[in-house]
């Protein structure tokens, strides 16, 4: 028994360990090609697009060759969520703050041409060569910090949460306003219907959100990019902040 045989399967696929060939012959078909296809296929039509019969056929093959590469759906979705996300960005600073920012923003644009990996279900922790390589950056960025392992990986999660449920959320609401209507006059119908139905003997406070200037703030010519980014901002400084007191705390 060698070390590999500790690794199970998907997990070696994942990794890229070289897969055998009957009769030693190159194989015309493996998993980066199987792989390639379906993030191709996300790409295109969205994660609902993806099944291994569309695959297959894409590849002129049946599905059942994919099963000596890909053992089901949900491997096949696990590999493509690393595969897609590719390697992150060199990210150069002692500055904590600024490089954990750098790195959600560059997550963030990552998601942003592929919302399709926010609807990835998660099959577990990162466990790809590129979900570790991110994991590496922001770990490397927080090392000059006296956090504790712990609080490392939570920072970690809570960062990369909010990047997923943000362009997630981000991109349900597009889809879902009317055609032709941008961010800014979809906030401030939403916040003039709001401002008439709320009872403020009953949401007092709510009513006093509905009734300041918040939702009335953007100009209609605002670009929805502009407004998600400061969204986007506010939410990870928010975040930030409460890193930078845990940090504070942990110095001696």
């Amino acid at each position: 028994m060698t070390s590999d045989d500790f690794v199970p399967a998907p997990l070696r696929r994942l990794w890229g360990m070289s897969e055998s060939s009957r009769l030693g012959r190159p194989a015309s078909l493996d998993v980066n090609v199987v792989v390639t296809a379906a993030v191709g296929i996300a790409d295109r039509d969205g994660l609902d697009g993806v099944t291994l019969p569309k695959v297959a056929k894409s590849l002129g093959f049946t599905s059942m060759s994919l099963y000596r590469h890909v053992g089901s759906k949900d491997e096949l979705l696990t590999l493509m969520a690393d595969a897609a996300l590719g390697p992150p960005p060199d990210i150069d600073t002692t500055d904590w703050r600024e490089g954990l920012r750098s790195w959600a923003f560059a997550h963030r644009a990552v998601l942003q041409r592929r919302p399709w990996l926010t609807r990835v279900p998660a099959a577990g922790p990162p466990s790809g060569p590129h979900q570790i390589a991110w994991m590496e950056a922001a770990l490397a960025i927080m090392s000059g910090t006296l956090l504790d392992w712990a609080h490392k990986i939570g920072a970690l999660s809570l960062i990369s949460g909010y990047v997923v449920q943000s362009v997630r959320q981000y991109s349900e609401l597009a889809e879902g306003r009317a055609e032709g209507q941008g961010q800014a006059d979809a906030e401030r119908d939403y916040g003039r219907a709001l401002a008439r139905l709320v009872n403020p003997d009953r949401f007092p406070e709510t009513a006093r959100l509905f009734s300041s200037t918040l939702f009335e703030s953007p100009p209609s010519d605002t670009p929805d990019e502009a407004i998600a980014d400061a969204d986007f901002t506010l939410g990870l400084e928010l975040i930030l902040d409460g890193i930078a007191v845990r940090i504070a705390r942990s110095d001696p």
